[in-house]
């Protein structure tokens, strides 16, 4: 499955449309290279989200055939970025 569509089903990005932005602008990673919205995700990939207050990395459980949502990542690590004056 694309890297944009499973971010939308997954919940982890509300549209489509912003992970295929987020993904252009640099800032979701796979497996810690940045990532293009076509990459395809497969179980155990470690996907990396992030934004300017904060960042989360999550593993991937499932890729689903239709539409589910269950189980389809888990949380390795949430950190907030903190502003520098």
């Amino acid at each position: 499955m694309r890297l944009d569509k499973f971010l939308k089903i997954s919940g982890l990005i509300k549209r489509r449309s912003l992970s295929q932005e987020a993904c252009r602008n640099g800032r979701i990673l796979l497996n810690e290279t940045v990532a293009k919205p076509a990459q395809v995700v497969r179980v155990g990939d470690k996907i990396t989200l992030v934004s300017p207050m904060r960042k989360k990395r999550v593993e991937v459980l499932a890729v689903p055939e239709s539409g589910s949502r269950e189980e389809l990542f888990r949380v390795i690590e949430e950190e907030k970025i903190q502003k520098q004056k």
